[in-house]
């Protein structure tokens, strides 16, 4: 299983070292990020279309969930 880091504390998935813990995650260009809403996310990856970028300026992880926002399950996604 690969690991996955993340320093975004504030996230739902974000454990303790810095490291993600969702099961799946999403990332994607910043423009289709703005584009699509919040519930797109990781089980919705085949609606997206392939989205290139030429830095990782770029990308966002549409995984991201604020801890304590109420909307933990909106997205999908579950925590390891």
């Amino acid at each position: 299983m690969p690991s996955i880091y993340c320093s975004v504390n504030n996230c739902h998935y974000w454990k303790k070292g810095n490291m993600c813990d969702a099961n799946q995650i999403m990332i994607t260009s910043d423009e289709i990020g703005s584009t699509f809403p919040d519930s797109i996310d990781a089980p919705d990856h085949d609606q997206l279309e392939q989205t290139p970028v030429d830095s990782c300026m770029e990308t966002c992880c549409k995984t991201f969930v604020e801890k304590g926002s109420g909307k933990e399950k909106d997205d999908g996604v579950m925590r390891m």
